[in-house]
């Protein structure tokens, strides 16, 4: 069964950088690209940066974070990540992130009903 696993998130100032893991479990994470989300309190979830599978060449990024996140994998531990910067307080939400096993994959064609696995989230609040 897959399984995806989100951690990393706290509390920090505006200005402050935090890591997020997301770990895959029961499957290879290697065959799957890799989607971020966020939702904030009261907003619909918003996808935030895709990954590639295999070798992650490809990513994508919305543009409220172009710029200050990165997303990575390191297809040896089974995990994807997302490391983010410039933190704001507008960035504060929940974050989650989902596997999907497409070659071509990216923030224009994300499909819903592909997502084949969700973590449970991960919850980021940035202070001013």
């Amino acid at each position: 069964q897959l399984q995806l696993a989100e951690s990393g998130g706290g509390l920090v100032q505006a200005g402050g950088s935090l890591r997020l893991t997301c770990a895959g479990s029961g499957f290879t994470l290697n065959n799957y690209a890799i989607a971020w989300f966020r939702q904030a309190p009261g907003k619909e979830r918003e996808a935030i940066s895709t990954i590639s599978r295999r070798d992650g060449k490809v990513t994508s990024y919305a543009d409220s974070v172009k710029g200050r996140f990165t997303v990575s994998r390191d297809n040896a531990k089974n995990t994807a990540y997302l490391q983010m910067s410039d933190l704001k307080p507008e960035d504060t939400g929940e974050y989650y992130c989902a596997a999907d096993p497409r070659t071509l994959f990216s923030l224009e064609n994300i499909d819903y009903k592909l997502l084949e696995a969700w973590g449970q989230g991960t919850r980021v609040t940035v202070s001013s």
